[in-house]
């Protein structure tokens, strides 16, 4: 799709309504990671340093439209300002006198960060009015939070439609990212789909086998694609529900020409915990008290064979239980090839989801990779091929 980006955009003295997603993992009061406030610095200072009055709304966990105290963004907007080496206020409101007066005392340059717009329940309610009230506060739009697109909210769609919209540094990077990965691919294309379970990834299979021409499915998924076709899985978690579903599935993929690779070996324990002894086993030979928990050494060789051909591979879901070692071999081994491949020879490598994100870090290749999306629920609405509101809206 088209759209508006900063490239053609005069700031200088105008204000402008960055929407940002400041919805950052915090215990205990201290946040413990400052991914996405890193990710958002880039367009916070090229249109501070371009003149502009940047004035930052987010939501913020699950307040239900209303004001909760713990959930209030002002630690963030200091951390914020931390991670941008530069003041950074704050304003006790979204809409209404205390942000007006706020955005009021701002000079060029300035940052400011609006409390919680989920304080009002006409947040998540894609209200008009709580829009344009927002909308009152700013001269231009930007979203920067392709994390919160597929959410029609007042913030991310309609005040999109009140003022000239565009898209921010960081939103600007992952539709392109995507686009690449699947919009218009370098063939051939693979995906790497992983989970648990089917019957939550059942839009993304069915778009994926009629765009990619190999499909890796891993994860406690695969258990159940293996038991469709007849192999005992022992004690593993699997869908026997889905076993006609994930056959449809792989004739779906046969039609439309995609291979789909399953494992062809398997680590099998007798429980899911850390240092546990293990066995490795073909996925037609899993004994009956054993759980497959990660997918074993043949099935990364044949990987690495398939990578060896790529040119884009799209990545989402791990291998194998990769939080609870020995279980994260493959997944690990498996990230390095492909960080690899990626630094020697350009295989576009576009991943995304919580899980695939924290085993890439666990991996130590995070930073490797083409594109990693922190995005969660949008990165898969954008796999599925759905249409994400946000993004829409600056079309």
């Amino acid at each position: 799709m088209s759209f508006r980006t900063l490239d053609s955009l005069d700031v200088a003295g105008r204000r402008v309504l960055l929407r940002a997603d400041l919805n950052v993992p915090v215990r205990d009061g201290r946040i413990t990671d400052r991914t996405r406030l890193e990710r958002l610095t880039p367009t916070i200072r090229e249109l501070a340093d371009k003149g502009a009055k940047v004035i930052v709304c987010s939501h913020f966990d699950r307040p239900k439209g209303k004001r909760v105290p713990a959930m209030s963004l002002e630690p963030v907007a200091i951390a914020l300002g931390e991670v941008l080496g530069r003041r950074v206020r704050f304003a006790e409101d979204c809409i209404g006198v205390p942000a007006e007066q706020a955005v009021e005392r701002m000079a060029k340059g300035d940052v400011l960060v609006l409390e919680n717009t989920r304080f009002h329940a006409e947040e998540e309610k894609n209200d008009a009015g709580f829009a344009a009230q927002m909308a009152k506060l700013a001269d231009i739009y930007v979203n920067d939070a392709f994390s919160a697109a597929h959410r029609a909210h007042a913030s991310t769609e309609a005040v999109a439609h009140v003022l000239p919209a565009y898209a921010g540094r960081l939103m600007q990077a992952e539709l392109e990212a995507l686009g690449k990965a699947l919009g218009n691919p370098a063939r051939p294309v693979a995906a790497i789909v992983g989970g648990a379970k089917i019957s939550t990834k059942l839009d993304l299979l069915g778009n994926l086998v009629a765009r990619v021409n190999v499909l890796v499915i891993g994860g406690a998924m695969a258990n159940t694609f293996l038991a469709a076709q007849g192999n005992g899985v022992g004690r593993s978690l699997q869908e026997q529900e889905m076993h006609g579903t994930a056959r449809d599935i792989l004739a779906g993929a046969k039609a439309a020409g995609c291979e789909v690779v399953l494992p062809s070996d398997a680590v099998v324990a007798a429980e899911l915990k850390p240092g546990v002894a293990t066995r490795v086993v073909g996925v037609d030979a899993v004994p009956a008290d054993a759980m497959i928990l990660d997918v074993g050494p043949a099935t990364v060789v044949a990987l690495e064979r398939h990578l060896a051909t790529l040119k884009t591979l799209v990545w989402n879901g791990p291998l194998g239980a990769f939080e609870t070692p020995p279980f994260d071999a493959a997944t690990t081994a498996f990230a390095r090839a492909v960080a690899e491949a990626t630094g020697r020879r350009g295989l576009l490598s576009v991943a995304g989801g919580g899980d695939t994100v924290s085993a890439l870090r666990h991996a130590g290749v995070l930073e490797k990779m083409s594109y990693v999306s922190t995005a969660g629920g949008a990165f898969l609405e954008w796999l599925e091929g759905k249409t994400l509101p946000g993004v829409a809206a600056l079309g």
